[in-house]
Formats: C-alpha cells, sequence, structure tokens
C-alpha cells in the first residue's frame, strides 16, 4: 500500500513540473525572465513563509557553513539556474521540444555521476544514454530528408539541454551529499529546506530582475499572467516539491527514474492541446527515445541499494503524507 502511494505522489511531482515548460512559454510572451522567476518565488515565499516562520528561524539557528553551502548550490542549480534557462530557451525553441528535452536529465546525470563520482555504468545506463544523444540528434533536425531550423531554433534547444544539465547537477550534488550511507546533513523538514533554497534563489534573481525594469510589465499584465505566476511559484515549485518528497519516502530510485517520464509527456501533451502545437514523426521518435532513456537508466539501478537508501531517508525526516 505504501509503494502505490509513492507511485501516485510520484505521477502528480512529475505532472505538475511538467506544466513548468508551458507557463514558462506564457509568462516569456508578456515578461523577462529574471521578473518571472523573482516575482514567482515571492509570491511562494510570501503565501508559505509566515506558515513555517518559528520552524524555519530555529533550522536557521542549528545551520553550519557546509549547510549553507550545499543550500547554496541547490538554490543556484536547482531552481535559479533551471528556470533561466528553461525561460530563455522557450522564446527560441517550441515548448513541445522544450519539454522532451527536458527529459535528457537522467542521461546527463548519469554521465556527471560516473564522471565526478566515479559509479559505475551498467549496459542499461549507457544504453539510455546512448538513446538520449540519438532523442536530441532527432529534435535537433537531423533527419533522413536532411532537413535543418534556424541558429535561434539550435540555442533554444541548447538553452533546454543547459537547463537539463542545471537539474542534473542538482540531483549529482544531492546524491554527493547523502553519499555516505544514504544520510544527509540537512536535518530538516522538506518544506523549511524548499522555503530556505527559494529564498537564496529569490535573492539571486532579485538584482538582475531590477535591471529588466519589471514595474511597468507587471502593471501591464492580466489574470492569466498571475494566475500563471501563482501556479509557477507555489504549485510548480512548492506543491510539486512535496508531493515529489512524499515519493521519495516510499519508492526505490529507479521507479523515481522511470516516473521521471512523466514531465518531458505532459509538457508535450499540453503544448499540443493548449498552443496546437503540431508533433511530427522527428518529434514523436526523439520523444520516445528520451523517454525510453529514463527507463532504461532507472531500471539499471540495484533495487536492493536504492530501496535501502530510500527507506534509510524515510526515517530520517517525518513524514508529509
Amino acid at each position: 500500500m505504501s509503494e502505490i502511494k509513492g507511485k501516485f505522489f510520484l505521477l502528480l511531482a512529475f505532472s505538475l513540473a511538467g506544466t513548468s515548460v508551458v507557463t514558462a512559454r506564457m509568462l516569456a510572451e508578456k515578461l523577462n525572465s529574471f521578473t518571472i522567476t523573482a516575482v514567482s518565488l515571492g509570491l511562494l515565499l510570501l503565501c508559505l513563509l509566515p506558515v513555517y516562520a518559528n520552524k524555519t528561524a530555529k533550522t536557521i539557528r542549528l545551520l553550519k557553513i557546509t549547510d549553507w553551502r550545499m543550500l547554496l548550490l541547490q538554490a543556484l542549480f536547482g531552481i535559479f539556474l533551471f528556470r533561466i534557462f528553461l525561460l530563455f530557451g522557450v522564446h527560441l525553441t517550441s515548448t513541445v521540444e522544450a519539454g522532451i528535452l527536458t527529459g535528457a536529465a537522467p542521461a546527463i546525470t548519469a554521465l556527471l555521476a560516473w564522471t565526478f563520482l566515479k559509479e559505475p555504468l551498467s549496459g542499461k545506463t549507457i544504453l539510455g544514454i546512448a538513446c538520449t544523444i540519438a532523442g536530441i540528434a532527432l529534435l535537433q533536425g537531423l533527419n533522413l530528408q536532411g532537413v535543418g531550423f534556424s541558429r535561434d531554433h539550435f540555442w533554444g534547444n541548447a538553452l533546454i539541454l543547459c537547463a537539463a544539465a542545471s537539474e542534473s547537477t542538482f540531483n549529482v550534488i544531492a546524491r554527493k551529499q547523502g553519499a555516505k550511507g544514504c544520510s544527509t546533513r540537512l536535518p530538516m523538514q522538506p518544506m523549511v529546506q524548499m522555503l530556505l533554497v527559494s529564498a537564496i534563489a529569490f535573492v539571486f534573481c532579485l538584482f538582475p530582475a531590477l535591471f529588466e525594469q519589471p514595474l511597468p510589465s507587471i502593471q501591464a499584465i492580466g489574470r492569466e499572467e498571475w494566475a500563471a505566476l501563482v501556479w509557477y511559484g507555489l504549485v510548480v515549485t512548492a506543491l510539486a516539491f512535496i508531493f515529489y518528497y512524499a515519493g521519495v519516502q516510499r519508492c526505490d530510485a529507479y521507479t523515481i527514474a522511470a516516473f521521471s517520464g512523466m514531465m518531458p509527456l505532459t509538457s508535450m501533451l499540453l503544448s499540443v492541446s493548449l498552443f496546437s502545437e503540431r508533433i511530427g514523426y522527428v518529434q514523436w521518435a526523439g520523444g520516445i527515445l528520451i523517454i525510453s532513456s529514463m527507463l532504461l537508466i532507472g531500471e539499471s539501478q540495484k533495487p536492493q541499494e536504492a530501496k535501502k537508501c530510500s527507506l534509510g531517508l524515510s526515517r530520517k525526516n517525518n513524514k508529509i503524507f
């Protein structure tokens, strides 16, 4: 029963995370990238920080320099760089391709873990990485007819891959942090950790947002854009994080990797329904290859070791659901 709940939470988490690409596309038409990130995170902090003010203050007093360093890295790669690359990228490429390309994160994570953490690559992991490379090649226009696309389109896809690489770097940092016995140096509640990371990311983007002259553009947006900003902050960041953490407590690592395929799938389906974007055979083939790579990389992990790590984490942290 617990595992079924975990899979349900992961399904919700990655489905909500998949809406980030579509939300970014909607907001990028009216607001600049740093402004979007600053306002959405500001709304998150404004709504949730008063509720968890006491717990957050108690946690801050217990944090050491190494803990602050980890929080800074998580904010930099997990939120700030990921969102900035994503928001700049959706200006130049299609929402469908942007969503699919975010699915390259597990393959990039595996390569980074092999390079920096010296983790071995299994046959399925290597095959998954190869599928990711082939899928990206198809999405970059390398089809059988040799039809290419504009330079802006190419750089748009490159920026989306940078966003996926930022997420992968965040995953490797978290993995390195918990390498010894799958433990964590941050014994804090997930909501408190999310608020601290979001606050740091808010500070990162606040100064560059001022150069975008945000006030006139913010005053010009309508209800749809404000609803998208609230969704981007409270749902895509906060709620998806809660569901993700609840799923992590109940599922193995390979199950988590498998369900991460919901993120590009959700983004692709929403792009077709909301923006009437067309999906060609090449895009379908590239998307299938990238989603298949996530399944292969997820299955390549040893279930017993992953389960041991998951159970260890669940004992050290309070359950959310």
